[in-house]
């Protein structure tokens, strides 16, 4: 079992910066084998991939996010992280941390986080 608890959403003007953190706790063995991934999800859509980080650490962007964010995670902590810059309204949405042994993205991952919220303003 991996329990995600993510931190760092809040609100900023457009152009702005965040910084997303997702803590796991797993062992370090378990984590290092991981597939870690952010979602995000706006009040009447459906939840959508934004970045995942394999287990060799090779990332993967949904294309709206490319240039922007950028998704990487430390082993030694069990933290995944999401550096967001270049902020947009557009982005306004809860960010979701998911983890899995197999799967880097899509709603099948295994493990959840409650989520965190990020307003952007224009």
């Amino acid at each position: 079992q991996v329990q995600l608890v993510e931190s760092g959403g809040g609100s900023v003007q457009a152009g702005g910066s965040l910084r997303l953190s997702c803590v796991a706790s797993t062992s370090a063995y378990t984590y290092s084998s991981l597939c870690m991934a952010w979602f995000r999800q706006a009040p009447g859509t459906e939840r959508e991939g934004v970045a995942h980080i394999d287990s060799r650490g090779r990332t993967r962007y949904e294309d709206s996010v490319k240039g922007r964010f950028t998704i990487s995670k430390d082993n030694a902590k069990n933290t995944l992280y999401l550096q967001m810059s270049s902020l947009k309204p557009e982005d306004t949405a809860m960010y979701y941390c998911a983890a899995d042994r197999r799967y880097c993205s899509g709603l099948a991952m295994s493990y959840w986080g409650q989520g965190t919220q990020v307003t952007v303003s224009s």
